[in-house]
């Protein structure tokens, strides 16, 4: 365990963020001040920690106050100094004879390194300062007096920017400064000490994080590495910068206060940097952002003319077909209700006749690369139909990772963008799926990946037929699917569909349910330790069944 000797000026705030929050199991031993009525003192004797008081009595000069210091710190065990507002220029008598003395600085050095940072970096007109957390070096010359550009000019550990605001003061800022970057910084540096991450090398002047490693380029394979980091090219840390796009009426509920930031570095067609085309509509809600954004990423996935409806973030329905109108009427006839005030997007130019059909019912959005101008002129009479043009779809997708906020952190991921083709589907039942089954099971599996978990999806061609989803029993999923099939969808049913499966079926109990809807065909994973019941299920039913040997799940 790492031992901290923390010192203090004042109130110490950062110390006892530390201490609370004990990254990579450090802990602060002791907490000394040269102030005896420094408020830190009471608030370390609160949590239990031992404190220390080394005034500077008169006459005293740095040496002789230094050495105070360490004969008060002799007794304690500590393999690190954290020093938070501890107005005293440290000498070589202090730092040769203790650990390594981290300190932290309320810009991000080099930049203000005087005692007014916060001052300093508003007189500047700067739009974002943040905090440095730096090794202590020696600023004092052989006499003790301070070399002024010597201070906080040791080694630098972290950083972490904070934006400034027009209107804020040096209070303002201050706080900011602390809780935004300080309480982040801090922690951190001292986590990758307790782990034996950092090596600081005096002579050169430099710090090394081992633990801090930056993602390199995918390889000739595509695949991302990490240097070193054994994470699979996932980043150590995360620093976003988006800029608020406009405030939205609410959030998911009219409680809810709520704002759209936009990412400026991305290239791929978004719903954020989508053109509003009649301007006359009201603006995009949250949940519309939200669908919108699921509704494209679906449609994303298909090279033919696709449509998708989308209803809180789940396909109401999905087809491709020859015409871009052709696979709007097939998506929509899976689930007509459910997709009533839903999103609707598509993969190419939105002709007339594709918008005749979509202004039929009352949908909130429509998203598509581009309109013809007759379609513009039928869309133009919903006045409430949002119009989005995304542009081009392009090549390749820019974003990378996906993220989930948590209270406390935010989960990130690499986005799903596995791919499946006839060529990778495991057939493991006596029944050989026709060549219709197998092209029927890629467009399913494509479409599942956007189903919320627990997912199950019926198809028939390219085109779904029923949809469960966000079930916590995947019977339950199947049953949910059957339904949408035998009493939602218009023109079709799921009497010989093919059933696709997010994730395994771990009884065969969904397969008897699938049997019961008429399901012929079935895609899944495969990998559950009840993998030959389940064959053995589907055998006796005469249904096809092939493995991805790849998970699809969905949970948000």
């Amino acid at each position: 365990m790492t031992r901290i000797a923390g010192m203090a000026g004042n109130r110490g705030r950062n110390l006892l963020n530390i201490a609370d929050r004990q990254p990579g199991g450090a802990e602060v031993a002791v907490v000394l001040t040269n102030a005896e009525d420094a408020p830190v003192l009471d608030a370390a004797a609160d949590r239990g920690i031992p404190t220390e008081v080394v005034p500077q009595a008169d006459g005293m000069d740095r040496q002789a106050h230094e050495e105070a210091v360490l004969d008060a710190l002799a007794d304690y065990d500590v393999d690190l100094v954290c020093l938070d507002g501890y107005m005293r220029i440290l000498s070589a008598t202090f730092l040769d004879a203790m650990p390594t003395t981290l300190n932290v600085h309320p810009s991000l050095l080099p930049a203000f390194p005087g005692m007014d940072a916060w001052g300093d970096a508003l007189d500047a007109g700067v739009s974002v300062t943040g905090c440095t957390v730096h090794v202590v070096t020696d600023a004092t010359d052989d006499d003790g007096a301070v070399i002024e550009e010597e201070v906080d000019a040791g080694p630098i550990v972290t950083q972490e920017p904070v934006p400034i605001y027009e209107g804020d003061d040096e209070a303002t800022l201050k706080e900011r400064v602390l809780y935004e970057g300080e309480f982040r910084a801090y922690p951190r540096a001292v986590e990758w000490f307790a782990e034996g991450a950092v090596t600081v090398d005096f002579e050169r002047g430099e710090v090394t994080v081992d633990a801090d490693v930056a993602t390199v380029t995918d390889d000739a394979d595509g695949a991302a590495d990490s240097a070193g980091d054994g994470h699979d090219g996932l980043p150590t840390r995360r620093l976003v910068s988006n800029d608020r796009l406009d405030t939205l009426r609410y959030g998911e509920n009219p409680h809810q206060d709520a704002a759209v930031y936009a990412d400026r570095t991305c290239d791929e067609a978004s719903v954020v940097h989508a053109d509003q085309l009649n301007e006359g509509a009201k603006a995009l809600s949250y949940n519309n952002y939200n669908d919108a954004d699921g509704a494209l990423n679906l449609i994303k996935e298909f090279d033919e003319p696709a449509a998708a409806v989308i209803k809180h973030t789940n396909p109401a329905g999905c087809a491709t077909a020859d015409t871009l109108a052709d696979a709007y009427e097939n998506a929509l006839s899976t689930d007509p209700m459910s997709a009533f005030g839903g999103i609707v997007a598509l993969n190419r130019e939105c002709d007339a006749a594709t918008a005749e059909q979509i202004v039929d019912s009352f949908k909130e959005v429509v998203v598509a690369p581009g309109y013809t101008d007759d379609a513009l002129d039928v869309l133009f009479e919903k006045d409430n139909l949002r119009v989005l043009d995304v542009g081009e779809f392009g090549d390749e997708p820019s974003e990378r990772f996906t993220e989930k906020s948590l209270v406390g952190g935010r989960l990130v991921q690499e986005r799903d963008l596995q791919s499946v083709t006839v060529d990778d589907l495991e057939v493991v039942t006596e029944c050989e799926p026709t060549d219709e089954e197998l092209e029927t099971m890629v467009f399913a599996w494509q479409t599942l990946k956007h189903v919320k978990s627990n997912g199950i999806l019926f198809a028939d061609g390219t085109e779904t037929v029923g949809v469960g989803m966000g079930q916590v029993s995947r019977v339950d999923a199947v049953r949910l699917a059957a339904m949408k099939a035998d009493e939602h969808a218009e023109g079709k049913d799921a009497e010989g569909a093919v059933m696709a499966s997010d994730a395994f079926f771990p009884f065969p109990d969904g397969i008897e349910e699938a049997a019961k809807a008429g399901i012929e065909a079935v895609v899944q994973p495969g990998g559950s330790v009840n993998d030959e019941d389940v064959i053995e299920a589907a055998d006796e039913h005469g249904m096809a069944m092939a493995f991805t040997g790849q998970r699809s799940f969905k949970h948000d």
